[in-house]
């Protein structure tokens, strides 16, 4: 069948096209690179740098493209040195270039096929193939003219090329003709306006038809908000009709591509503009809407400056040159404010068209054109506000300063998301549109052409074979289409149709076209919805406008009305890898790595901001739980009492203190308050970082809850040892009832966050609170539990040491004694039983056994020196053991005792601190008793019914248990544990036992002493003495249970020694005649019943035998006595 002299399926112009374009995307990705390496100093290529090699260089540049190895050895020795590394450091880019060259040549060849073929070009009938040819024919024009902005391309070229010549003796084969390109190309532009002026017919001709679809698409906000564009509501009537138009694929063309069209395509073929009036109105249109054009990625191009520059030296266009002026000036003067009301309209109209796809999916079948048309819209609005922003010409810069882009994006997102979801329901729509309705209507089309050559009636029977044989099972059943060939098919058809001697043309039978291009439509919203999302709302650009990007992310975070909607930064940079190519593989670590860093900062700080109001609202809410403390209603109890008895006040007319909740008391709705403000903004930023569960990022994912979370744990943990407000100078520290009040409202709040995002807070609780009952947490740092345990060590205990708080039996506490120099605490406020048990409720069974542990290596201590003490007199002891029934002979040997003082004051502190120790363990069953009560009565009943023949290890296995739930226990498995790290390798078992057991002397013959100090008196008020010896009763009996546990003696007769030993020397006191000797007799008496009553081995008949229980009787009778007078 002939077509005349040119075969149009020979020429295979369609393949040409979609390979030379997908090709020029790849080179320009590469000149790109080359041209930001070489603007970067650490990634330039180091010969160039070279001081070395500098006059080597200029002299290439000099002379290029010209080749002068001979005579001039000198400045080229240096060359010749490196001429193999330069080969093969520098060959990249020497064969870039190269590349670049034969993609010129292919484009060129390709044009002129195109000419001869006479192709018909319309954007509205032939739309694949006029695209194709503008976007080639722009990506040349883009290519050569960034390869020009290379500065270093000579000397890379000439480099490589001398060292070519020095290793092989020739220059590179490519290279004349290669560096002749460079030179003609130094003005590109120029140069292709000489080389385009036999394409000038075709090209005017698929620019023109652009008359039909630019300006309908470059409209004002107004003309938009007219005509109602977008809206799905605004005709409920027809929601449910498709959305039809005889130009489909034209609705969602990208605006800045057609404005990039027909700005280089009428600057390579400006004779057009005199000739034709639609030229002319296309072009001012265009350099109306923008001062600048975008290139690639970030690279820019002065529209106005640039077309003055070609046209100012061509004869007879002085009025072109002032169409550029004035089209200049306007676009500065309203090209700003035009496109900042159209992203306003969008921001709308987006949101509306979101919100009703939300409530409605099903209309994305019907509607999709409207998503992909919004898509495309905001997306040209961003990019020129971006491009724009970046390279501003106008002195005032608030049209492209937009605080509220974000928003736009987000919605963006949104439409993307939506499409993603519900991409079946769109399948199945369209689906049973191409087999019901478009394979129908093209068979008629096809029925009715008066001519269809066999090729393009082949063609066109598979398009309506493939549409027939679809059917709403294969959504069903998951298969997977590919329409691909059917859209190569037809692309190939628009290039047989589109030449002039063709039998079938296109031109002729342009309702083929459109309906074929709907038809492609429809494929694509079956099989390339990803790829739909690309073309349409790709906003990758970003990856290349870092300091844009992150701008505006600021922007969003410190707006709380924009704050709802910064997730869109983090998503956008899952759109990064969609602007690598495959012919520039270097690149994808690079930009796969900017896009991981930019949204791992991006969503942490939306946590630290989130963390940030977080923190606020509790310090809030502390402050009114602060309000409610015991410590402030003495004032209002003050005021009640005055008030009752009529009493003034010290001062008339004083204000009536505010009661706490106030602030809960609204008389006015439009009353905002801080702690409001606070919660809209958390509620705001929340919703952001709930919005996805998690999001893909080059083979990484990441979940925003995580971000909030572990920054949440981080201030918490802080927060919490914050608000102990320990100093370290001062020795001050909070009250653990205020602590807990605090940690108490801070965790309301923060169970509230569970509310705004799906997070586990208590997951945030069980990891900082657990850590918080260590002594150091997961990075170091003190905890709570190691503050107040320094605390009451370092502070309180050692005050009681110093005799100036004593521990009060009756109160449950240490009080503060009056002294010269008063303490800086009150000691009854961090010891009663309310703090105790705020204490445990902080610190935990983990706390408090840390607690316990850090008491027990205190105890161990005095216990070593105590010991010490019992060496030093071992021999006196020995024979006093065994002479308790020798009154003078024991009176003679207590003489040769050294250091008794000291054994008692050791033995005091050691019984201070087991009484502080007992308040302790007291208040963690209380709190246990309250949050486990079965358990904590199951570890009682283990304890309780341990019978007597139970081996040791076992019993203190169970002791150990109810020692951890705060139950007290005959042996103290902790003191046993502490005393038994104490064993020395130097003394035997016997030994060491010998010490214990007159250790336990050394205290009963001692005892007598403390009558003859003042400060023994006991004090029925509080049930002890204010010299803390009540406290040796404990003291004794513990000591004495874990020294003989871990020697394996019986506790029991070891303490009834003792009880024999102490009254003994007891009685002996009732005897003396001196006064000061015998002062607080009666006091030390009791000490006997004290031990007696604490001990679970010692009974009260043992006592009785030792001991005269009248004296106890009158001791006490005569304490009292005392107490009253005393007190009188």
């Amino acid at each position: 069948m002939s077509r005349g002299v040119i075969q149009p399926s020979q020429q295979k112009l369609a393949e040409k096209l979609t390979i030379l374009n997908d090709r020029g995307i790849g080179m320009l990705t590469r000149v790109y690179n080359i041209k930001k390496a070489c603007g970067d100093p650490k990634a330039k290529p180091s010969y160039l740098v070279d001081k070395n090699l500098e006059s080597a260089v200029k002299f290439i540049v000099r002379k290029f493209p010209a080749v002068e190895t001979r005579n001039n050895n000198q400045q080229l020795a240096q060359l010749q040195k490196e001429k193999s590394e330069i080969l093969k450091n520098l060959a990249l880019y020497y064969f870039t270039f190269v590349d670049v060259m034969e993609f010129k040549d292919h484009v060129c060849e390709l044009l002129n096929t195109i000419d001869a073929c006479q192709v018909f070009f319309d954007i509205t009938v032939n739309f694949d193939l006029t695209k194709n040819y503008l976007d080639l024919v722009v990506t040349y024009t883009t290519l050569m003219t960034i390869l020009s902005r290379i500065e270093e391309r000579k000397a890379i070229i000439g480099l490589y090329n001398y060292a070519h010549e020095m290793t092989h003796g020739a220059s590179d084969r490519e290279y004349p003709r290669l560096g002749q390109m460079i030179v003609d190309y130094e003005n590109p532009l120029k140069k292709m306006m000489e080389e385009f002026v036999p394409h000038g017919k075709s090209l005017s001709d698929a620019l023109i038809s652009l008359t039909m679809v630019y300006p309908r698409r470059n409209l004002s906000a107004d003309q938009w908000r007219n005509a109602q564009l977008l809206s799905l509501i605004s005709a409920p009537s027809t929601m449910l009709n498709p959305a039809q138009s005889d130009t489909m694929p034209c609705e969602y063309l990208s605006l800045d591509a057609m404005e990039k069209w027909i700005v280089f395509g009428f600057i390579l073929c400006h004779a057009v503009l005199n000739t034709d009036a639609a030229a002319l109105s296309l072009w001012k249109l265009a350099l109306q809407s923008s001062t600048c054009l975008c290139l690639f990625r970030d690279e820019v191009f002065h529209i106005h400056k640039a077309a003055e520059d070609l046209f100012v030296n061509i004869r007879g266009y002085n009025k072109r040159i002032n169409d550029i002026r004035e089209c200049k000036e306007q676009a500065l003067s309203h090209a700003g404010s035009m496109h900042r009301e159209r992203r306003k309209f969008l921001r709308s109209a987006l949101k509306e068209l979101a919100t009703v796809l939300a409530d409605q999916p099903g209309l994305l079948g019907p509607k999709a054109l409207f998503v992909f048309m919004a898509l495309s819209f905001a997306r040209d609005e961003i990019i020129w506000l971006l491009r724009h922003a970046d390279n501003i010409q106008k002195k005032s810069t608030d049209d492209f300063i937009d605080k509220h882009i974000a928003e736009l994006i987000f919605y963006m997102e949104e439409l993307r998301a939506h499409v993603r979801k519900y991409g079946p329901v769109m399948q199945r729509y369209y689906v049973q549109y191409l087999s019901g309705f478009d394979a129908v209507v093209l068979n008629e089309l096809v029925q009715n052409l008066s001519v269809c050559p066999e090729d393009e009636s082949i063609i066109m029977s598979s398009f309506v074979n493939t549409m027939t044989s679809l059917s709403v099972k294969q959504v069903e059943d998951g298969e997977v289409f590919d329409f691909r060939g059917m859209r190569l098919d037809w692309f190939r058809l628009q290039a047989y149709t589109s030449v002039s001697k063709a039998s079938l043309g296109i031109a002729d039978h342009k309702e083929l076209g459109k309906m074929m291009n709907t038809i492609i439509f429809h494929t694509k919203m079956v099989d390339s919805l990803v790829e739909m999302l690309v073309e349409t709302s790709d906003l990758s650009i970003f990856c290349f406008y870092s300091r844009a990007f992150e701008k505006m992310f600021q922007q969003c975070l410190e707006l709380p009305s924009q704050s709802r909607h910064s997730i869109c930064f983090p998503l956008l940079c899952t759109h990064f890898m969609s602007c690598t190519h495959e012919l520039c593989p270097e690149e994808r670590h690079h930009i796969g790595d900017r896009s991981l860093s930019l949204c791992n900062m991006f969503l942490d700080e939306m946590a630290k901001q989130a963390r940030n109001l977080i923190t606020d609202i509790c310090t809030e809410q502390c402050t009114l739980s602060d309000q409610l403390l015991p410590k402030h209603c003495a004032k209002t109890i003050s005021q009640a009492v005055n008030k009752k008895s009529k009493k003034a006040t010290g001062k008339k007319g004083e204000p009536e203190r505010e009661k706490p909740g106030v602030e809960s008391m609204r008389k006015n709705r439009l009353l905002v308050t801080n702690l409001d403000k606070l919660h809209t903004a958390l509620s705001e930023l929340c919703f952001s970082i709930n919005y996805v569960p998690n999001l893909a990022v080059w083979e990484h994912t990441f979940t925003p809850r995580e971000y909030l979370t572990s920054h949440l744990e981080i201030r918490f943990t802080k927060s919490i040892v914050g608000m102990t407000m320990y100093n370290q100078a001062t020795q001050e520290i909070a009250k653990p009832s205020e602590l807990l009040t605090s940690v108490r409202a801070y965790m309301t709040v923060l169970q509230s966050i569970e509310n705004y995002v799906t997070i586990d807070i208590t997951r945030v609780f069980n990891n900082v609170l657990l850590q918080q009952t260590q002594h150091l947490d997961s990075h170091g740092e003190p905890t709570i539990t190691s503050l107040y345990t320094n605390w009451y060590l370092e502070t309180l205990l050692r005050q009681v040491s110093n005799g100036h708080i004593a521990y009060f039996p009756a109160m449950k506490a240490f009080v503060n004694l009056p002294t010269e120099n008063e303490l800086t605490f009150n000691a009854e406020e961090y010891s009663d039983i309310s703090e105790m048990r705020s204490l445990s409720e902080l610190l935990g069974p983990y706390g408090m056994k840390f607690l316990s542990e850090s008491l027990m290596w205190h105890i161990s201590s005095q216990v070593a020196e105590l010991k010490k003490l019992v060496v030093e007199n071992m021999e006196v002891l020995t024979q006093m053991r065994t002479s308790f029934d020798k009154p003078e002979h024991m009176a003679a040997l207590f003489k040769k005792l050294t250091s008794v003082d000291s054994v008692l004051k050791r033995m005091t502190i050691i019984g201070v601190i087991l009484s502080f120790r007992s308040l302790a363990q007291e208040a963690l069953r209380d709190v246990l008793s309250c949050h486990i009560p079965f358990l904590v009565s199951s570890v009682e009943d283990f304890k309780d019914h341990i019978p007597r023949e139970t081996d040791m290890k076992v019993a203190m296995n169970v002791y150990e248990l109810s020692s951890a739930a705060g139950l007290p226990c005959e042996i103290d498995p902790a003191l046993v544990v502490a005393l038994s790290s104490q064993k020395s390798e130097n003394i035997s078992p016997e030994e060491e036992y010998k010490i214990a057991c007159l250790l336990m002397v050394f205290v009963a013959v001692s005892l007598p002493t403390l009558a003859s100090n003042v400060m023994s008196q006991y004090s029925p008020a509080i049930e002890g003495h204010c010299n803390n010896i009540h406290c040796l009763a404990k003291a004794i009996n513990q000591i004495a249970a874990a020294l003989f546990t871990i020697h394996k003696g019986s506790i029991e007769d070891r303490l009834k020694e003792f009880l024999a030993l102490a009254s003994s020397s007891l009685l002996k006191i009732g005897q003396e005649t001196d006064k000061m000797t015998t002062r607080n007799r009666e006091s030390v008496y009791l000490l006997l019943d004290m031990i007696v009553q604490e001990s679970p081995f010692l009974t009260m008949d043992l006592l009785e035998s030792c001991f005269p229980y009248v004296l106890l009787r009158n001791a006490y009778h005569a304490v009292y006595k005392q107490s009253i007078s005393s007190n009188a």
